[in-house]
């Protein structure tokens, strides 16, 4: 079976990979070439950290309940039977990547690390650049005006 005749996006790299690396690459880079630690209380630490996994988990845990409510699949490159316009993705079409993104923050502000912290912004390039785009591209195909309409009343990200 050759992509063109499978029903799904032309997602390669799982998207939840691209965090867990980013967070091991800020770890080392931390570790072992060059420091940067940030500049914050052991408390606001805690409480921005806290906040941010709070959200992060929140959007990722109602986002997944969404995909087990209406039978879907979660991973991109599986076919989607129907658009989930309703729930957390009234306010954002990509809560998965945006809660991942959070809980990246959360981790990074808890360790005092601004290596994962600054790696937000680039896992989000490219998980833009792996996933969404593709993801994007493969719902105007099969959902056409339904899907554009969603899209022209929905953020990307938030």
């Amino acid at each position: 079976m050759t992509h063109s005749d499978r029903d799904g996006a032309a997602v390669r790299l799982p998207p939840p990979l691209v965090y867990l690396l980013a967070v091991i690459a800020g770890a080392l880079l931390h570790a072992f070439a060059w420091a940067l630690p940030l500049p914050l209380g052991r408390g606001v630490r805690f409480a921005v950290a806290g906040v941010a996994a709070l959200l992060g988990g929140l959007l990722v845990g109602s986002a997944l309940g969404l995909f087990r409510r209406t039978g879907q699949d979660p991973k991109p490159w599986e076919s989607t039977p129907e658009i989930i316009s309703t729930g957390i993705y009234r306010w954002t079409r990509n809560p998965m990547y945006v809660g991942m993104a959070l809980l990246q923050l959360a981790i990074g502000v808890a360790l005092g690390n601004g290596w994962i912290v600054a790696g937000v912004p680039v896992v989000l390039a490219i998980v833009y650049a792996t996933a969404v785009r593709h993801e994007e591209a493969y719902l105007e195909r099969k959902f056409g005006a339904h899907y554009l309409e969603y899209k022209s009343a929905v953020r990307r990200w938030l």
